[in-house]
């Protein structure tokens, strides 16, 4: 019997294939100093409070002191986050992460009344600082930010004690994460080679892209039997979370959880409903694509594993991680000189966390700080996937390096619905340079192929999760227990209704609500959906050339949070409070699909 190959141990893992953290904290001693620092600087908190009626002077020293404060959590917290997740089994990561989030939690509580008491100066009193003290006029719109939101802050004792009892509220996040990268244990299948494998998340995924379709059924059984066994556990921490931001709103007067989620970045919810309604009106077109899947692959009935494998067999191109580097800065010249610069300097300069390793968390990101590196955590396995996945994440990394070059700290992150279009435009651009660049009939339809399944898995799937996520919130309001049966029945008629009658339904996929970290984000889902469909808009303008495109494109990843997201993709030249911008992403989708089906019949 072959031994089963398992995932290496991070000591043994190449160094230029890891990330460099180093540029956070050189060593240990460092850390606990900082941590030192930093709580010193937390518990002078009372010193600036009860002081914003001062004056102006008085107003700059608070809004400095607070900023100080989060500025320099942040860095803590990312280097604890950073080293958690690259061994999530490493006790002293946990204990080092756990630390970090306390300290967190005490910076949030010790500065809980800096809002409050923003709010208890009039109009005319904060308009008169500004008058006064020209130092203040960086602030003018962090300021605006907090008084925009007069109805929904609470008394400072109040927000001190929601503050304090943070840890309390994302305990059941942090439970889902432990027991999901570091305590389930996945059986061993076989690939496609014979050989016995670990299943992970990570091996799951390369394995769904298998052309063996008995790999990619043992695969999905395997994976989701786990996740079938714990369903009432996930069923729990899921609950617990939705009850939180549910809760979170009632108390602040939001008529619901997702007004309270939207309106931090002055989102309209017609924004979400409007998302909703474009992709059902388009479901056609992915039941259609499904449909060609079901005929290409020439089976009696398609499953839900048979939705990632290529469709005209092996892919006929892959890329390791070093020939996906060149590809990437070779797909990404339309973005400039200075952007590629970026990039070089990403990959020299180790951002990038390359290879899974035991007990590395799963998935793949890009996180950082004001004063750290945009670092890119992967779990590389030689794909096009993966490729498009490096593309992606160095989308936000670029992102956040020029955000925090041309900002200053108050202004020098984004929001998240703004993210995901500088990390999809990226992956827009790679579809167009493949497109142009590859001739062989086979490789095109290959790339086409992918960007239906980029375009099914980034807008008609993340808008599945997204309708899951907001119906998951509004039966919790009405009080209906959200238990995993309950859950399990909503989420497989869902699944079913998105893919139509060509997929069969699979009483697996049922339980997939129990595997996706992002269900605990608080209404993340749906700016995947948007923000694939703006980046199409916004790539079809570089491409072309369009006349300032490139220009505006750079200016709004140099914006950062120095205006309202939608304000900020307005000047970018996408209005993303019309369905156009969506619209037109389906018209690319059924235009990509005319010329698979017209290319598959050539064969």
């Amino acid at each position: 019997m072959t031994e089963a190959k398992s995932l290496p141990n991070r000591q043994d893992l190449p160094e230029e294939k890891t990330w460099d953290l180093t540029y956070i904290f050189k060593q240990e001693s460092d850390v606990e100093a900082a941590f030192k620092e930093t709580t010193d600087l937390i518990n002078q908190a009372k010193n600036y409070q009860h002081t914003l009626k001062d004056g102006a002077d008085a107003f700059l020293k608070a809004i400095e002191y607070v900023l100080d404060v989060y500025r320099q959590v942040e860095k803590i917290y990312v280097y604890s986050h950073l080293k958690n997740d690259q061994d999530t089994a490493n006790t002293e990561y946990q204990t080092l992460y756990a630390k970090a989030s306390t300290l967190a939690a005490q910076a949030g509580e010790a500065v809980a009344w800096f809002q409050p008491e923003v709010l208890t100066l009039s109009d005319d009193m904060i308009d008169g600082y500004f008058a006064d003290n020209d130092a203040l006029s960086v602030y003018r719109y962090f300021v605006k930010q907090m008084t925009d939101n007069r109805a929904h802050v609470l008394s400072s004792s109040e927000e001190e004690l929601l503050a304090g009892a943070s840890e309390i509220f994302d305990a059941s996040s942090n439970t889902f994460s432990i027991l999901n990268n570091a305590d389930l244990v996945f059986p061993v299948v076989t690939d496609d080679n014979g050989d016995k494998v670990e299943l992970s998340s990570g091996v799951y995924g390369q394995l769904m892209e298998s052309t063996n379709r008995q790999v990619r059924k043992d695969a999905f059984e395997g994976l989701y039997s786990v996740y079938h066994q714990f369903r009432n556990t996930f069923a729990s921490t899921l609950g617990s979370h939705v009850k939180k931001h549910n809760f979170s709103a009632k108390v602040r007067k939001y008529s619901s959880a997702r007004e309270a989620a939207l309106s931090n970045n002055h989102i309209p919810e017609a924004v979400y409903d409007t998302l909703l309604d474009v992709v059902h009106k388009n479901l056609p077109l992915l039941h259609r694509y499904v449909a060609l899947r079901k005929k290409l692959l020439a089976v009696d009935e398609l499953h839900m594993y048979d939705l990632y494998t290529p469709v005209l067999g092996d892919a006929p191109i892959k890329y390791t991680y070093d020939e996906a580097k060149e590809k990437t800065l070779e797909a990404l010249a339309p973005l400039g000189e200075e952007y590629g610069s970026i990039l070089k300097e990403s990959f020299k300069d180790r951002w990038i966390d390359v290879i899974e390793n035991k007990g590395k968390r799963s998935g793949a990101y890009s996180s950082g700080s004001y004063d750290t590196k945009p670092y890119i955590l992967l779990n590389w396995h030689d794909s096009i996937n993966h490729l498009y996945t490096l593309v992606h994440e160095l989308g936000h990394s670029v992102h956040s390096y020029y955000t925090r070059s041309s900002q200053p700290y108050v202004y020098g992150d984004y929001s998240i619905f703004l993210a995901e279009i500088a990390s999809t435009t990226n992956e827009n651009i790679l579809t167009e340079h493949l497109l142009e660049t590859e001739k062989d009939p086979k490789v095109r339809a290959f790339i086409l192929n992918h960007y239906l399944d980029g375009v099914k898995g980034t807008i008609f799937r993340q808008t599945q999760f997204a309708e899951f996520e907001h119906f998951i919130h509004t039966e919790d309001a009405k009080g209906i227990p959200l238990t995993s049966e309950y859950l399990s029945d909503y989420y497989g008629q869902l699944n079913a209704t998105y893919y139509g009658d060509s997929v069969a339904r699979d009483p697996e996929i049922a339980d997939e609500w129990a595997r996706i970290p992002h269900f605990y984000y608080n209404y993340y889902v749906y700016q995947y959906a948007t923000g694939f469909s703006a980046a199409s808009a916004l790539a079809d303008k570089i491409v072309k050339k369009e006349p300032e495109a490139l220009e505006k494109y750079i200016n709004f990843l140099k914006a950062g949070s120095s205006d309202y997201p939608i304000e900020v993709m307005k000047k970018a030249g996408v209005d993303m409070t019309q369905a156009a911008y969506i619209e037109e992403a389906m018209q690319v989708f059924e235009a990509r699909l005319n010329e698979l089906e017209a290319l598959v019949a050539t064969f």
